[in-house]
């Protein structure tokens, strides 16, 4: 049985699938880099994200990557170490609010995953599951989503959703 050397990590809000993602890249190797691409515009994504950045340990360096993730991964992934991308639902949002090319932008990444030499583990939101939003610009994020969702998650060696706290293998071998 071969192990996943690309996962996607799917999940609902406060679900568990950060904590999950890093467990997984912190099993594949003993040394990470964490490309993270919130941007902290308020005191509560700046408490979020130190957060995070507690959870991690001397193992891990960071990149900050939030519109340049198809570059940071080309630049740091490598052969003895993980890559732990978190996560992907701020990314667009980033490229879509500077109304970038969406399809393009993930292409871009689906090659930079393609030519990663280490493994890479992929955090994003599910956010089908939700009601149908009320305007125009949070349908087109919904859809571009959930489009970027399915697109990766042909490519990944496995994909992961974690639904409170416990993850179910939708896809790949253990």
């Amino acid at each position: 049985m071969t192990k996943p050397r690309t996962i996607l990590v799917l999940g609902g809000a406060r679900s568990g699938k950060s904590r999950h993602a890093q467990s997984l890249a912190e099993a594949m190797t003993c040394q990470g880099c964490f490309i993270a691409t919130a941007q902290a515009w308020d005191d509560e994504m700046r408490d979020r994200i130190a957060r995070h950045q507690a959870d991690r340990d001397e193992r891990w360096t960071t990149v900050e990557a939030p519109l340049a993730l198809p570059e940071a991964l080309a630049e740091h992934a490598r052969a003895d170490r993980v890559v732990l991308v978190d996560c992907l639902t701020l990314w667009l949002t980033n490229l879509l609010l500077g109304e970038a090319d969406l399809a393009a932008a993930g292409e871009a990444l689906v090659a930079a995953l393609a030519d990663a030499p280490g493994p890479v583990v992929l955090v994003s939101n599910e956010v089908g599951f939700g009601i149908v939003p009320d305007n125009a610009l949070a349908r087109r994020f919904r859809d571009a989503q959930g489009m970027l969702n399915q697109r990766l998650a042909r490519v990944c060696d496995a994909t992961d959703l974690v639904v409170a706290g416990l993850p179910m293998r939708l896809s790949g071998e253990k």
